[in-house]
């Protein structure tokens, strides 16, 4: 009889940040450097430096789409093309005060389903625990999680608010790109106990199975 295969090991996805110089997030985020100053911001598709600095904070989820395409063997858009694209479905909302919602998962999920063809889903009223399982046998998931998971040992003031890519577990941790972690450690396959990632996790996000 043959062997039962066992869990695909986890592939790492290629890495991207909400902003384009990714060793450059901790000075953006100190605010020792101007994002408009990013001088990678050309590459990202944004119409001028100034649209790059006020979308950029709010790309987090387009980080996660473009790191999910690219480990789905897909060559992701340029970031704002991929951000106006989402945009014209629903998956961002500019308020008439100028103020960005979004990523919304639905609009997005169905981009998914779509474009490049990918199945996905909304998920929510997910436990922490239920996350290695998701992620099994290649799968990956979009969690909202708030912006202090680059920061494991501070308590969060709340849960939610940011998006990372869960790509894998491994010895009851869990294993994440974060495109706004501030260094290497917290941008690139960072890990984390569940239990502790449990204490940022709020519950829901987008699940591409394997």
């Amino acid at each position: 009889m043959a062997a039962r295969a066992g869990p695909r090991a986890a592939v790492i996805p290629p890495y991207f940040g909400q902003w384009e110089s990714a060793q450059r997030i901790g000075e953006i985020l100190a605010g020792t450097l101007r994002a408009e100053d990013d001088p990678l911001w050309p590459r990202s598709g944004a119409a001028g430096a100034a649209d790059y600095a006020r979308w950029a904070e709010h790309l987090c989820g387009v980080a996660c789409l473009r790191m999910a395409l690219a480990a789905r063997g897909v060559v992701p858009p340029r970031a704002f093309d991929l951000a106006r694209e989402i945009t014209t479905r629903g998956g961002y909302v500019v308020h008439p005060d100028g103020a960005i919602r979004g990523l919304i998962y639905a609009p997005a999920v169905a981009w998914l389903r779509e474009v490049p063809r990918m199945a996905a889903e909304v998920r929510v009223d997910v436990a922490a625990h239920d996350v290695p399982a998701f992620v099994a046998g290649g799968g990956l998931f979009i969690a909202s999680v708030h912006p202090f998971i680059r920061w494991p040992d501070r308590d969060p003031p709340s849960r939610g608010g940011h998006l990372v890519l869960v790509f894998g577990a491994q010895d009851g941790a869990l294993r994440l790109h974060n495109p706004s972690g501030d260094t290497a450690a917290s941008q690139r396959d960072a890990r984390l106990a569940v239990a502790d990632f449990a204490r940022f996790f709020a519950g829901r996000g987008i699940l591409l199975p394997g």
